[in-house]
């Protein structure tokens, strides 16, 4: 199970992690962190070296009730931070998180490897096209109507038997535009209510039916605390729980904030599963 970033064959068997960069304001956790150069590239550097396979960068927050972001001012935001962190570290994997496909193609032009769509190519009918055409890897996360609105679409006749239904839909309108590499990310909180959030994970298993390299994102999400009683800050232990729930269960990449504790998971799962 590999994924082709730039040449380079990413091998999935083995779990990886893909850590988050958020270069808005009102992300859930981690809004307005990172507002220098200097911010990020200290960031990266710190992700890269505790061992993340990929970067997330995301210029428009995904939380419920986000602000709007102009297409322009994404663009102004994103742009010239892949251009940075191609400069700082030619090697890195950048994954681009961006429902826009001008977004997408002038990111991949600027040196990102992958595209990480939350909405399948559902908010703009020309992105899956386009990233046929980029020739690069297509996440495909699973949610309803939009950032500002999802948290309004939670009604499911049976959830899990919905969504395969959706990543067939989806997989087999990319395969026709030339997409070849495709991961899908069941989208943890998206469209989705707490409890609907838990069925899920219980049934997570019930995904690898679509046999196409599964991604996690579950990183400090109001599911979590908001089960515990807790807040995000506290929500770090309850994120490593049940990504090693996802694990087993079938996960390949761990979209996460904290690299270091979702790698030592992954290495204590790598050494269970090789006895």
């Amino acid at each position: 199970m590999t994924i082709n970033c730039k040449g380079n064959l990413i091998d999935l068997s083995t779990p990886k992690v893909m850590g988050i960069l958020n270069v808005t304001p009102d992300s859930f956790f981690d809004g307005g962190k990172y507002k220098s150069e200097s911010d990020i590239l200290s960031q990266v550097e710190a992700m890269l070296e505790q061992g993340t396979t990929f970067i997330d960068l995301g210029a428009y927050s995904s939380r419920p009730n986000a602000n709007f972001v102009s297409e322009t001012e994404e663009l102004q935001k994103s742009v010239p931070i892949v251009e940075l962190l191609i400069k700082e570290f030619p090697q890195i994997l950048i994954s681009i998180d961006t429902f826009r496909s001008e977004v997408a193609k002038n990111c991949i032009e600027a040196g990102a490897a992958v595209v990480n769509d939350i909405s399948a190519g559902h908010l703009d009918d020309q992105m899956i096209e386009m990233v046929g055409n980029l020739k690069v890897p297509y996440i495909m996360m699973h949610m309803r109507g939009t950032p500002q609105t999802m948290q309004q679409m939670t009604s499911y006749d049976d959830l899990l038997k919905e969504m395969i239904y959706y990543f067939s839909e989806r997989i087999q309108l990319a395969k026709s535009k030339g997409i070849v590499d495709m991961i899908i990310d069941p989208g943890f909180g998206f469209a989705k209510s707490t409890k609907q959030n838990f069925e899920l994970l219980n049934k997570l298993e019930l995904l690898n039916i679509i046999d196409k390299p599964l991604l996690v994102g579950v990183s400090r999400k109001s599911m979590i605390y908001k089960t515990l009683e807790t807040s995000v800050d506290q929500a770090l232990n309850g994120t490593t729980s049940i990504n090693t729930i996802s694990l087993l269960k079938g996960a390949k990449i761990l979209r996460v904030h904290d690299v270091k504790e979702a790698i030592e998971t992954v290495k204590l799962f790598n050494e269970m599963i090789s006895n």
